[in-house]
């Protein structure tokens, strides 16, 4: 199972966030725990099943072994990986 960590694109509120999601909802829990991330700070979307992070948690997360996706270089796997967290967020996946 995987844990991935998006390019940190979104600006808001002055900082630049990421999205972290994983392929199973309990190792994305998991991993956001590790995070110091509370669950309340999950996002159970239709659009996707996902953890808002900081750049900064972007990069620990990386370091505790989360995989970098790029929307400019691994766009299949981007598109897979959405594709996943959207089931999840739809209660379609675990």
């Amino acid at each position: 199972m995987t844990v991935y960590v998006d390019d940190a694109v979104t600006l808001w509120r002055g900082r630049r966030w990421a999205h972290l999601m994983a392929d199973t909802l309990e190792e994305l829990h998991a991993f956001a725990a590790r995070l110091g991330l509370p669950r309340r700070a999950f996002q159970d979307r239709t659009s996707g099943a996902h953890y808002d992070v900081t750049a900064e948690l972007r990069e620990q997360a990386l370091r505790l072994g989360a995989v970098a996706i790029s929307r400019h270089r691994d766009r299949d796997l981007v598109r897979a990986v959405i594709r996943n967290a959207r089931a999840q967020g739809r209660g379609e996946a675990l």
